[in-house]
């Protein structure tokens, strides 16, 4: 759909906009804004309305809206004294006020089409704006977006959108509604946390309450790509909450879990339940993304892909693959570089190359992988994600201090990030803080225990326990990791430790030609090269003590 106002035109299907015949560059977002602006030209368009057609009622601050009108006026050459396209009404929103011409809307709409079509999308709008039902604009796809991807004629979301469906009440008691109720609206919050997902505002989903849903239908007109679903019962003492995740596309469902609670405190009862919900569900909504873009490579693949590409290859912990994944997330900065978590993800794979594989442990790299996490919080100082993994590369530094300050933002931020209190359990460690950090890594384990880097959480938290002379606690967690894909040589390692220390050695010497057969090269040297981010010699040579009663 095209609009023509002034000496511009605004292409809606193409995502661009002209002066005069000549393209502008500009933000994907600052595109969707202004065809929001342009599609209710001479309406108030309020803030809210913008947070949730834009922002898809993500909390954001005035200043990041504020930075979205400064762009589309420059565009514009308008500005806020003049005001000639978008006029700002003081504490409720802003208009359109020059006049706009549609260009093609009598057409597409003349040819009949059905307007729930992903290429009606425009006409759908209009149709519902005309209807009152205000229902949100989804945006169609650009070249270099990474949250869009074209496939075939039809745009679709890249990154994925989430609806979590009002949870049911199934107790007998229409009292218990609150409960159900509070129960949705603390995962949506919980999931918006996470800021790689788009998920859709709770007023929205709960305009759905009590209405029988196909939930294809309800992804194609709420524009998602997965749905959350469940049900709460309650029976005297005891409740219990479901919860489905299905494809919106496919109407299959992905994962599913239970959890049967004892009633002590209700209010603490939903808070755990509500937390350990919402990170399950975001390892499952990764591997499903990582896996639809591996499963669906095309020659034209943008800086989304190229990330998620560049991700699948992270989590599959072999060398080869680690230097897959930096050369993808590198290539993804290159196609975006305002793609915070390319920049983010890159500087945590050059990391774990260092620790695990054959990336040098130089200080010009690893002063690389922290301007690059500082470019990726230049671009969202908000994300939870970007802390953690900033907290990562500064324990590499042996900078422990602001390792904990990156990884405590991090979990204020998202209290449910798994990684992040594994990333805190990490630091208290090696800063001697043993049993601070045990509870860290117990809390990243109980949170995620679907996570793709649960064999890491329980690795790490081993070499806590070693430290803390608890070898065989060290032990147990590191017979948990073993059985874990992808399992690394360091779990091997710790366990040799552990047995030597724990006096039987017969079954270190064992354990060590295992090690040995995992990986050929690993040696005393090997091992101080590659421990370069302990900063107390003690804790490296109690180490190597461990390994060398073994005969390594």
């Amino acid at each position: 759909m095209r609009y023509q106002f002034d000496q511009f035109i605004l292409d809606t299907d193409c995502f661009e906009i002209h002066r005069n015949g000549q393209s502008l560059h500009s933000e994907p977002q600052v595109i969707e804004l202004l065809a929001l602006l342009v599609q209710n030209a001479n309406r108030l368009v309020s803030r809210d309305e913008i947070n949730e057609k834009v922002w898809r009622g993500r909390i954001v601050s005035e200043a990041a809206l504020s930075s979205r009108i400064k762009t589309a006026r420059q565009i514009l050459g308008d500005n806020g004294r003049d005001q000639r396209f978008i006029r700002t009404v003081h504490k409720k929103g802003f208009r359109f006020v020059a006049a706009v011409e549609p260009l093609d809307l009598a057409p597409s709409i003349a040819q009949g089409g059905d307007l729930s079509a992903p290429g009606n999308k425009i006409a759908r709008a209009t149709r519902d704006r005309g209807a009152g039902q205000g229902g949100p604009v989804q945006p169609t796809g650009g070249t270099g977006n990474p949250g869009y991807r074209t496939e075939g004629n039809a745009a679709a979301p890249s990154r994925p959108t989430v609806a979590v469906m009002p949870f049911i009440n199934l107790s007998d008691d229409p009292d218990q509604e609150y409960f159900s109720d509070g129960i949705t609206a603390d995962i949506v919050s919980h999931l918006s946390k996470h800021r790689w997902l788009e998920v859709t505002a709770r007023n929205t989903t709960f305009g759905y309450k009590g209405k029988i849903i196909d939930l294809r239908r309800l992804g194609r007109e709420l524009g998602v790509t997965y749905v959350v679903e469940g049900s709460v019962q309650r029976a005297g003492s005891r409740v219990r909450v479901s919860v489905h995740l299905v494809n919106a596309g496919t109407g299959l469902h992905m994962w599913s879990d239970r959890y049967d609670r004892e009633i002590t405190d209700l209010f603490a009862i939903q808070d755990e339940i509500t937390e350990m919900v919402s990170a399950r569900l975001e390892p499952e909504i990764g591997l499903a993304e990582r896996n639809r873009v591996v499963l669906s490579r095309t020659e034209n693949l943008q800086a989304w892909d190229y990330f998620h590409l560049g991700v699948h290859h992270f989590f599959r912990f072999t060398a080869e693959d680690n230097r897959e994944a930096q050369r993808l997330l590198q290539r993804s900065t290159v196609l975006d570089g305002s793609f915070g978590d390319a920049w983010a993800w890159w500087a945590y794979a050059l990391v774990l190359g260092m620790i695990y594989w054959d990336t040098p442990p130089t200080a010009p790299l690893l002063d690389d992988a922290l301007a690059a996490c500082n470019r990726a919080l230049s671009l969202d100082s908000q994300n939870a994600t970007f802390y953690a993994l900033r907290g990562r590369i500064k324990l590499a530094r042996c900078e422990y201090e602001g390792a904990l300050q990156d990884n405590q933002m991090a979990i204020t931020l998202n209290p449910t990030f798994a990684a992040a209190h594994c990333g805190l359990g990490d630091s208290l460690a090696y800063e001697g803080r043993y049993d601070e950090a045990v509870s860290r890594f117990e809390k990243a384990v109980a949170l995620s225990p679907n996570d793709p880097q649960l064999w890491a959480f329980l690795t790490y938290g081993a070499l806590a326990q070693l430290f803390r002379r608890d070898f065989e606690t060290a032990l147990q967690w590191t017979e948990r990791a073993a059985c874990l894909p992808n399992c690394q040589y360091w779990t091997t390692a710790h366990r040799v430790v552990a047995l030597s220390y724990s006096g039987r050695e017969p079954e270190a010497k064992q354990t060590a030609g295992k090690l040995l057969l995992e990986n050929p090269g690993f040696n005393c040297d090997f091992v101080r090269e590659k421990l370069f981010y302990l900063k107390m010699k003690e804790q490296v040579e109690f180490y190597l003590a461990g390994l060398r009663r073994a005969g390594i």
